[in-house]
């Protein structure tokens, strides 16, 4: 069975956006200000560890409108371009990424059914609402966290209320030059949060 995987860049007081700029996509200059080639390297070696993206309306539409045109030398953009992408919608009837398709349906159903299916991890970023849906549906398998030292006050929150409480386990804890640290938490054997 494949793993739903969440990454997602974060604040220390858990904004996910740019409060300027657009949820998912544009992470703001805020996450610009602490480069870190292990940080780059967590990244790269997290695409090409997934063979298919899960995506929000908005964040598949700021990346549909960048990647076509990137290239690299390292094969980040092939991969980003090349791989199957699913984006959940209730408002497009269709994607123009290459490798697109559209979930209109019940979300919980069709993300089920792509997790039964051979191959690697089911990698989704940005896409908050998403992200906060799939983990109400318990479809979240690991959370990868990069947590920028910076608090912005404002901001989309990557987690809001929910009536579904979850545990994780930490799995792994890297701390960056930069100061930015790298959480990965897997779903705990017991869920229940009591």
């Amino acid at each position: 069975m494949r793993k739903v995987v969440i990454s997602e860049f974060v604040s220390l007081d858990g904004v996910m956006e740019d409060p300027g700029g657009a949820e998912g996509y544009v992470h703001g200059g805020w996450t610009f200000r602490y480069p870190d080639d292990e940080g780059m390297k967590f990244k790269l070696d997290e695409v090409f560890a997934a063979d298919a993206m899960l995506l929000g309306r908005v964040t598949y539409e700021g990346f549909a409108a960048a990647w076509p045109t990137m290239t690299d030398e390292v094969g980040f953009a092939d991969k980003m371009n090349g791989m199957p992408k699913y984006v959940v919608s209730t408002t497009l009837e269709t994607a123009g990424w290459n490798n697109s398709s559209v979930i209109s349906g019940n979300v919980g159903d069709e993300v089920r059914a792509l997790k039964d299916q051979p191959g690697q991890d089911i990698l989704v970023a940005g896409s908050r609402t998403l992200a906060q849906t799939l983990l109400e549906e318990g479809l979240v398998d690991e959370y990868r966290l990069m947590v920028f030292p910076v608090v912005l006050g404002t901001g989309k929150r990557l987690f809001g209320e929910t009536s579904q409480p979850s545990a994780f386990t930490l799995v792994e804890s890297k701390p960056l030059a930069s100061g930015t640290v790298i959480l990965t938490y897997q779903l705990a054997a017991a869920a229940a949060v009591e």
